[in-house]
């Protein structure tokens, strides 16, 4: 979340967070979402960038990076726990 604010990056964070807690049908509390939205937008953003070669901008597009991020890391839990 590149150019935000702190208080912008945690409400995109929460909300992010919770869109990618319904997607992926998980229960999680308002602390793991804003974790989730802000980490999910650093992992989203450097996939982005791996892949398509560049990311998307504002704030509508750095929503949509962060909760397909969050997704990917609420799957990858879910993978390491499946496993022990």
């Amino acid at each position: 979340m590149e150019g935000f604010g702190w208080i912008l990056s945690i409400i995109l964070g929460a909300i992010a967070g919770w869109i990618a807690e319904q997607i992926m049908k998980s229960d999680h509390g308002l602390i793991m979402n804003i974790i989730l939205g802000i980490v999910g937008a650093l992992v989203g953003n450097w996939l982005f960038r791996l892949i398509i070669g560049g990311t998307a901008g504002g704030v509508i597009g750095q929503l949509v990076v962060a909760v397909v991020g969050a997704c990917i890391l609420i799957w990858l839990g879910r993978l390491i726990r499946s496993k022990t």
